[in-house]
């Protein structure tokens, strides 16, 4: 078994600042080894998907959704493609206010911006006024982002559970929430109905989720749209395109030119 490649973790033994910003480009493939630390995390990928295990719950992190880690949960990640990564080191003081426990942030158009601007401007910890206000309004859009127990969650019913592992195994799947019921000897209402108390989401909601976070991996992987709109069960590109551009906030193809930038 070949060996695994591993992430370098900044060793800290507490933090310059009350935000600490982080960047870094990880490879296909590569991990973070579990570790934990006295502050608050939020963990970004600008572009692809990064895996975490928190206290021993999975998370996933795509474009537009942030996960944030309260101070003291072990955690570790894998990417199964590259991503381009944005952190943010919270100071315990600071968190008081935020999440108690790890979960999904929407990423604003304004966090994204300044993450990026700090990030083109190598700021790892604001000095200068400008910095600080930055990062003062960074706190405070995180404080009132949109939050989520996870961007792909999962429910507590073996029946809900069973159509999401099913659904996983194959994202193209186009089979109509009353097959799925049939299929797990419940009714379309309760199924339904299960699915927005379980999981917060509809299973259309959950089934375009899966296939944003699929259509992601194989636009990494070089593959052309239209192949992959087949694939994800979509009968035209246009469809697909709609789909994605609605969890991105942009095209596939102006996706994928982001990768080059």
């Amino acid at each position: 078994m070949a060996n695994k490649t591993y992430i370098q973790i900044p060793k800290l033994s507490e933090l310059p600042e009350r935000v600490y910003f982080r960047y870094d480009e990880f490879g296909a493939d590569t991990h973070g080894a579990a570790h934990q630390h006295q502050w608050g995390q939020l963990n970004y990928t600008a572009r692809g998907v990064m895996q975490l295990d928190i206290a021993g719950r999975p998370f996933m992190s795509p474009p537009n959704y942030a996960v944030w880690i309260p101070p003291h949960q072990e955690h570790s990640c894998y990417n199964r493609e590259s991503v381009l990564y944005r952190s943010v080191y919270i100071a315990l003081s600071e968190c008081t206010s935020l999440p108690k426990h790890p979960c999904a942030l929407a990423m604003s158009p304004i966090l994204k911006a300044i993450l990026n601007d700090f990030a083109e401007r190598d700021v790892t910890t604001p000095h200068c006024p400008a910095d600080l206000n930055l990062a003062q309004v960074l706190l405070d859009q995180l404080r009132l982002a949109p939050r989520e127990d996870d961007y792909l969650p999962y429910g507590q019913s073996e029946q809900v559970n069973r159509v999401l592992d099913l659904l996983s195994q194959e994202p193209s799947n186009n089979l109509a929430l009353c097959d799925w019921a049939k299929l797990v000897f419940v009714s379309e209402r309760t199924l339904a109905r299960r699915f927005i108390q379980e999981l917060g989401l509809s299973f259309g909601e959950w089934r375009q989720r899966l296939r944003f976070l699929t259509a992601i991996e194989a636009l990494e992987q070089g593959r052309a749209i239209k192949e992959i709109a087949l694939d994800m069960g979509y009968s035209n590109s246009s469809a697909f395109i709609t789909m994605f551009s609605r969890h991105a906030g942009c095209t596939p193809e102006q996706y994928r030119r982001q990768q080059d930038v």
